[in-house]
């Protein structure tokens, strides 16, 4: 199930080259989001999941979503347990991931590359993701594969932040030594 999700902020954005988690498994293009849990969004992310389960599952889906909610196998998740980021604690979370790189563009929907310095950790986005129920060896879960990403607007960047400002710098007279501007 397609879902859009308006003004979220950006974290841990992994979109313009695949990348391993801890150098284990297939390379995959990757974000998460954080949402105010008082977002209306959270009510039908929550909606959306239900009906996802309730497609893969049937009747068994409520007990199941129980168990999967119980045990964080769910897209969305509480940001608490991650408290020891920055912008974690006090809100969820939806984690989604690609084998296949997700649209990156602009507000004028023009195409981003790396190089354009954003969308960056820290920004808020608007993200197209599909919500999808997994069934197999590896158990059930509902996931987020992530389907294209549009920068919406600047945030304060995570890790380590932006480039430095003009402001940030004094005038520098030619013939100036280092011991002139202490």
């Amino acid at each position: 199930m397609k879902l859009k999700l308006n003004n979220v902020r950006l974290v841990f954005p992994v979109l313009f080259e695949a990348k391993t988690v801890n150098g284990e498994g297939k390379p995959a293009f990757s974000a998460s989001f954080l949402l105010d849990p008082a977002d209306p969004q959270v009510k039908a992310l929550n909606q959306a999941i239900e009906q996802v389960a309730k497609d893969k599952w049937g009747a068994k889906a409520d007990a199941i979503l129980k168990q999967m909610r119980a045990q964080d196998k769910v897209a969305l998740h509480d940001g608490d347990l991650k408290s020891n980021y920055d912008g974690f604690p006090g809100n969820l979370y939806v984690s989604a991931r690609s084998a296949t790189r997700p649209l990156v563009i602009d507000k004028d929907k023009s195409p981003l590359t790396e190089q354009d310095g954003k969308p960056y950790a820290g920004c808020y986005v608007n993200a197209s993701i599909e919500l999808w129920a997994q069934d197999n060896n590896y158990g059930k879960r509902i996931n987020a594969s992530l389907r294209g990403v549009q920068f919406f607007k600047d945030g304060d960047a995570f890790a380590g932040g932006g480039a430095a400002s003009e402001d940030e710098f004094d005038d520098i007279a030619e013939g100036a030594t280092a011991g002139d501007l202490v």
